[in-house]
This record gives C-alpha cells, structure tokens and sequence, in this order.
C-alpha cells in the first residue's frame, strides 16, 4: 500500500443539497440576499454614495450572543440606513498561520472534535435567523466546499490575506454569485489583490462539487463585483490619503474601479481595538472631501470588549467576547456608526 499513509480516517460528509433541505431558505430570505447583493454592487459602481460596512464579530463561536448582536445591529441598521449599507460579519472560518481553533464550522463544540457536519449545519441555521432579522450577512470563504453549503445566503464575501494570491480561490471567487472584497497581503501588498480582481473576473474550470456533493468539474462565468480591501500590511497601516491615492492609481493602470474598503482593523489599528475609531474618523474625513474612491468600512465588533483564550473548557468562556482577534464592544460600535 501507497497512498493514504498518513490519513487517519474518511468520513462522509452531509451533501448541500441535504442540508438546504433540512434548513431551507424561503423566498423573503431571498428577496434580501438578492436585494443586499444589488445594493453593494450599486455602491463599488458609484451609483449609490451610502458607504458599505461590514460589521460583527471576529469569528463567531458562539451562535446565542451572535444572534444577540444580530438584533441590535438590525435596529441600528435601519436607523443609518439613508448613509450606510450595513451588512453582518458572520465568519465561520479562520485562516492559522500556525495552528489553533479553525472557525465554527470546522470545530463546532470547541473542544477538537471537529464535528464538521454539525458545523456546518450550525452555521446555516445562524444565517437564517439573521435573515429573518432583516439584516443581510458577510462571510470569509476559506474552504472552497464550503460555498456549495451556505453561499446562497451570503450577500457579500471576503478573501483574505493570506489566500488572495491562492489559484484556487481566484478561482472560487470567479463563481461566487456576489460582490467579493480581496485584501491585500500580509506584506501590504496591494498588488497581489488586484491581481486576485483580474484574475476573478475571467472563466475559470476547477474540480469541486456539486449539490449532492459528487466531485465535478466547474466552469465559470467570472466575476465582475470585486474590490480591494486594505488592510494594512508589516510596515503598518495603509488608509492614510497617500495610500488610498496610490492603490486607485494602481487600479486604474490595471483598468479596474478605483473602488476600495478599507478594514479598521488587522494592522490598520495595529490589532488594538480602540484604534478603530481613529481608522473610521479617517475615512469619512476623505470621504467629505470627495474623489477619495473609499466605498467601505470592515470593522471588528462584539458585544463586549477584547478577546479571551478558548482554553480547555468552553463552559467557562465568557459571554459575547472573541475567541479570536479583540474586538470593540457594541456601545462603541454603535457610536461610531451613528458618527458617519
């Protein structure tokens, strides 16, 4: 025997369309996926000047103070809805540069037991109780699978830095059905996202799976909704004026939309928090004077400040904080909000 020497086990896995079956989504969920979807791809065209922000915790870990949130952030939504087009971010998978918790759906029950199924059924279910709030969701796509499973709930996506130089989710983000934000790398590098941007917008034939979840191969259309999201890089941040300026100019020599988001977070408030208060005054000041190609905001908000370590026993983890990256807490959120 050759191959499979170091797989410890094969497990089926529960197909899309299973789990579609078990947690549909109706037709006014829908409506907003498809509504949000349109809304965003308004802003990145310039055709509608409210600014796009993608808002919510870090990772969610816990579906009960994610759903918590979700409710405050639908009433706040509505109040700035003439100025800003607020979409929750609801990521389920986390990017290790090492190793640790995975994210939600690879780790449901926090304890390594990687009960991928329940995961990702948890996270189905948690995108249709937003919805049913009223309030449209953002996600990181991280496993290329994983689309086939909750995309269709989804009205806005990121690739993050560490993958947005990866072929394959080029290739994923080519078939996304909604507006797909690349963050530039974690060097800074803002030429690697919009590389990803031309790279998305063409047709694309990859191995993946389809509904009942048997290996085939997909072919795409492209991509034409992207953007850059910058995030900052090693040397620091990079959403000063100078910075926004040269990552147009770099657009436009590429024939792209000098349209970007700018995430208040990651090495834009140098993982502190508190800083991305500074990052978002920053923002609506270029905004006020005009031609700044600034169409959104990413921030990292909970319900209570900080982050925590996951530790060996969930139980004692404490309510509505991170597990992953510090996060501001709600009242700071919502002040900010209320700011633009």
């Amino acid at each position: 025997m050759v191959d499979n020497l170091r797989v410890a086990g094969v497990t089926r896995l529960i197909t899309p369309v299973q789990i579609k079956e078990r947690f549909p989504a109706s037709e006014a969920h829908l409506r907003l996926v498809s509504g949000a979807r349109t809304a965003s791809r308004a802003i990145l065209a310039g055709h509608d000047d409210r600014m796009l922000v993608i808002v919510g915790p870090c990772s969610i870990h816990d579906p009960v103070s994610a759903l918590e949130y979700a409710k405050r952030l639908a009433d706040l939504s509505h109040e700035v809805s003439d100025r800003l087009l607020i979409i929750m971010r609801v990521y389920f998978e986390k990017p290790r540069t090492t190793v640790g918790w995975k994210g939600l759906i690879n780790d449901p029950h926090l304890d390594e037991s990687f009960d991928i199924s329940s995961g990702l059924s948890l996270a189905r279910k948690l995108l249709l109780d937003i919805l049913d709030l009223g309030l449209p969701t953002a996600t990181e796509f991280l496993d290329p699978i994983v689309p086939q499973y909750i995309a269709d709930l989804i009205s806005w996506a990121a690739i993050g830095a560490r993958t947005t130089e990866s072929q394959t989710h080029r290739e994923m983000a080519s078939g996304l059905s909604m507006p797909v934000g690349f963050k530039n790398a974690t060097d800074g590098n803002v030429q690697t996202a919009i590389d990803a941007m031309s790279s998305s917008r063409t047709p694309h034939s990859f191995l993946g799976i389809d509904q009942d979840g048997a290996t085939s191969i997909i072919k795409t259309a492209g991509n034409p909704d992207s953007h850059v999201v910058l995030r900052g890089g090693r040397n620091g941040p990079n959403y000063s004026e100078n910075d926004i300026l040269k990552a147009c100019e770099a657009l436009r020599k590429s024939g792209l939309q000098p349209a970007l988001m700018v995430d208040c977070s990651h090495a834009n408030s140098r993982k502190d928090p508190k800083r991305q208060l500074e990052v978002w005054q920053s923002l609506n000041t270029q905004r006020t004077t005009g031609g700044s190609g600034i169409i959104g905001a990413m921030l990292e908000s909970h319900i209570h400040f900080g982050s925590q370590a996951l530790g060996n026993d969930p139980s004692t983890l404490e309510y509505g904080v991170s597990i992953t990256d510090s996060c501001m807490d709600w009242e700071t959120t919502a002040a900010l909000l209320r700011q633009s």
